[in-house]
């Protein structure tokens, strides 16, 4: 069984804008929504011209790596975003978020960067499927906000991460599993800002129709007030039997741009403008009323209610916190070493970094205690392929030191060994069990010590015991001690002493050496230094 996407598209200005930035898009393989900000023309014209060249991927595609697909697309958009602004300078400050779902037949590719969202409806439960890229979910991941005070925050659209021209974007690129029966909702914050996930989950449930449940959903957040522009989409996984949609569709601000065929003359997106322009837009979901007019979009974009001084203190605040997330830098972590984005500082008690890799096959406790303080100290990269070269010369000296405890343990060190020196004919024996070289007796009751202990009892003539025990028999040698001792005057050489020579050592065989080859300069950044080595 083969499926196809089933979907509808929706953009409304709402109740208080003035003009329409966002943009929406929605074809049998690509499902996109784009927020525009910048105020005066240009969230309108950065919303477009990204859409414009996302719709390029809305044709039958090779068996490609989806997430590569939608990478090289959003690039493309930002570089798109980067001209228009050299070309005209009044252009700066635009951007736009993204969120889009591309569909292969047999899976989804997803890419986000901002604050609009996707939901999946599966089972009957609508479940968020991106996350925002905003200064207050940030503070709801670290704990310091709940969700719930998240969506009264005064800065909870100040965005994090968007497309606008400048540096490298880095989008959340994810796949999907497809199956028969799921919805998808695809949304600017115009609507999830307003109506609940509760709500929304609901009216998706209530709706079998998208295009019905598109309706509906923007009627809910107009009648919720309508502050923002209002765009979604709603498609579903249908068998394709069932009469899946051809025709594609556009609504939003690239509705009205496209109306200059030479942007794209045989893409999607002109033959939708044939098709469906401004479908949503034209129909009179709410009458207009005067107050609908009464404020326009501010230059900064529904990002901050405030204006005056502290727009442009946190207007400052952002950028400099977007700028620091374009740092990175290497720093031990424990005992491993990890690629930070950001920078190693902390504002209000917010960490400007969070761990963007973590080498886990990297011990530091193998490194010399010099090399490991400079890992603490940290490298500050001038970017992400800097920190990774880093990174490569660190994994490298691991080598060398793994390499290092290997040869140690197959190239264990030798003791030389001790060859004991033969006896020189006419040395003496010591005394044994007290006897003398003289033929005194020394009492076994007292023995010698260096430790104040009574020194032994020499006697110039044998004891009675000792006599006894050393009497001579006729014809016959004389008895031993007590102890087994010959008797002083009997027949034969003493006994020799051991040689007091230290012993010869056998000649040094020479050790193999570690031949680290290149690396011969980095052997010592290891705490373990090869065995042989001087």
């Amino acid at each position: 069984m083969s499926l196809s996407l089933r979907f509808a598209a929706g953009s409304h200005k709402g109740m208080i804008r003035e003009g329409n930035e966002d943009s929406g898009y929605a074809g049998p393989r690509l499902l996109a929504v784009a927020d525009g900000m910048g105020g005066a023309a240009a969230g309108e014209v950065a919303s477009s011209e990204v859409l414009s060249t996302m719709v390029e991927l809305d044709e039958d595609l090779p068996g490609t790596d989806l997430r590569e697909v939608l990478r090289l697309a959003v690039d493309r958009a930002n570089d798109r975003l980067r001209v228009m602004i050299e070309d005209d300078p009044g252009l700066e400050g635009m951007g736009t978020t993204l969120t889009a779902l591309l569909w292969t037949g047999s899976g989804l590719g997803m890419v986000h960067v901002g604050d609009s969202r996707a939901y999946l409806l599966r089972d009957g439960a609508l479940e968020q499927i991106t996350q925002d890229h905003t200064w207050v979910q940030r503070l709801v991941d670290e704990g310091r906000i709940t969700e719930e005070e998240a969506g009264h925050h005064p800065q909870r659209s100040l965005l994090m991460r968007a497309l606008d021209g400048r540096g490298q974007v880095e989008p959340d690129l994810t796949l999907r599993e497809a199956r028969l029966g799921d919805r998808y909702l695809i949304c600017s914050d115009g609507l999830s800002g307003v109506v609940s996930r509760e709500t929304m989950q609901d009216t998706l449930l209530a709706y079998a129709d998208p295009r019905e449940a598109v309706q509906e959903l923007i009627q809910l957040a107009l009648r919720g007030g309508g502050p923002d522009n209002i765009t979604c989409i709603v498609a579903d996984l249908v068998d394709s039997d069932q009469t899946p949609s051809d025709h594609p569709m556009v609504v939003g601000a690239v509705a009205e741009d496209l109306g200059d065929t030479t942007t794209l003359p045989t893409t999607p997106a002109s033959r939708a403008r044939e098709l469906t322009q401004g479908e949503y837009e034209a129909e009179a979901l709410l009458p207009e009323t005067p107050q609908s007019r009464r404020k326009p979009k501010s230059a900064w974009r529904r990002t901050l209610p405030v204006w005056g001084p502290a727009v442009l203190v946190l207007a400052a605040l952002g950028g400099a916190y977007w700028w620091t997330q374009t740092q990175y830098y290497v720093a031990a972590d424990g005992n491993n070493v990890t690629v930070y984005k950001g920078i190693d500082t902390k504002v209000f008690g917010i960490s400007l970094s969070s761990p963007y890799q973590t080498y886990h096959d990297i011990d530091i406790t193998q490194f010399s205690a010099p090399y490991q303080q400079s890992l603490k100290d940290h490298y500050e990269a001038t970017g992400l392929s800097d920190a990774r070269k880093y990174m490569d010369k660190v994994r490298d000296q691991a080598g060398l030191c793994t390499s290092i405890k290997e040869w140690n343990q197959t190239h264990p060190v030798t003791v030389p060994s001790q060859v004991p020196q033969t006896q020189n004919p006419g040395q003496t024996t010591p005394p044994v069990n007290g006897a003398t070289p003289g033929g005194e007796t020394v009492s076994p009751t007292t023995t010698a010590s260096a430790t104040g202990q009574a020194a032994p009892i020499r006697t110039g003539a044998p004891t009675a015991t000792s006599t006894s025990r050393s009497t001579s028999r006729p014809g016959g040698n004389a008895k031993q001690n007590a102890a087994g001792t010959a008797a002083p005057g009997e027949s034969g050489a003493p006994t020799a002493p051991p040689s007091s020579a230290p012993p010869t050592t056998a000649p040094p065989v020479a050790p193999q050496k570690f031949d680290a080859g290149e690396q011969a300069d980095k052997v010592s950044n290891c705490a373990v230094q090869p065995n042989g080595s001087s």
